[in-house]
């Protein structure tokens, strides 16, 4: 039985005296492989040259004339329409005051003489209406008065709507365009990659022109899209404040509505009249 354990016993002393030995060996090829030369460090990278917004607009190409074109255009409607779409210029306070003095007074001639000196969507408006004066009828022919006043009403809010919604047309027409720009140069990213040129700055090139598009498109259609809606709105409440204007008139002049000092108001508003004529 004695016999028998010895030879186990033998080599399992010999296993481990080997693995002692193969990992003092493993252990001094990395200690050799650390006292010796350093590891090559990696080359480094190649510095980024930063580009202006021009470099980005002359590598979007001809894409970013046309989204030149569509930004001056937008400028454009946004500053006619902050001077334009305003109670002061639609509807200024001192000529609705005027003819409703004239009104109040059934100077029918005068507050149309007023209208006509001063073109505005108001004075439009107004002029329209006194056409249909006759104080013959009843209530100097409200019924018709209102009809074309509203009629007017409408035609100004056209008007001034067009150039509205041309914000609206870059608003869509400036992201189609950059998403142009994009479809294109991803083309041209692909037909280097059909050619075999598979190296990223074969690339991009088209990648560029791609982002740049897109980025040009949304920085001009963002704005818009903004100033459209801004417009649209406060054009809305201007004509509602017209409006609410020509209604008071009328009901002056049909005799629903009375003023105070409403003689004094029509005699300064004959007399500017009077003025403005000479």
């Amino acid at each position: 039985m004695q016999a028998h354990r010895t030879p186990k016993r033998t080599e399992f002393l010999g296993l481990l005296l080997a693995l002692a030995l193969w990992s003092s060996a493993g252990l001094g090829s990395l200690r050799a492989q650390d006292e010796g030369e350093p590891a090559s460090a990696p080359p480094p990278a190649a510095e980024v040259e930063s580009k202006s917004a021009f470099d980005i607009y002359k590598e979007g190409g001809w894409f970013m004339h046309v989204l030149l074109v569509c930004s001056i255009g937008t400028i454009a409607v946004v500053v006619y329409s902050f001077v334009q779409i305003t109670p002061k210029k639609m509807a200024p306070k001192n000529l609705v005051d005027q003819v409703n003095g004239c009104m109040a007074s059934k100077d029918v001639g005068t507050a149309y003489q007023l209208c006509q000196s001063n073109p505005n969507p108001y004075a439009n408006v107004i002029s329209t209406a006194l056409l249909k004066v006759n104080f013959d009828r009843d209530l100097a022919n409200k019924v018709s008065m209102v009809e074309a006043a509203a009629e007017s009403l409408d035609e100004e809010e056209h008007k001034q709507m067009v150039w509205v919604n041309y914000l609206n047309v870059f608003a869509t027409l400036a992201p189609m365009i950059g998403l142009l720009g994009t479809v294109w140069g991803m083309i041209e990213s692909f037909d280097q990659l059909a050619a075999g040129n598979a190296q990223p700055q074969d690339l991009a090139g088209g990648i560029k022109k791609a982002m740049g598009t897109t980025a040009g498109g949304l920085i001009v259609g963002i704005p818009a899209m903004f100033f459209y809606f801004f417009f649209r709105d406060k054009l809305a409440g201007v004509m509602t404040t017209i409006q609410k204007h020509a209604s008071f008139a009328i009901d002056i002049l049909s005799g629903e509505i009375r003023l105070e000092g409403a003689v004094e108001q029509a005699a300064e508003a004959a007399a500017e009249a009077e003025a403005a004529e000479n």
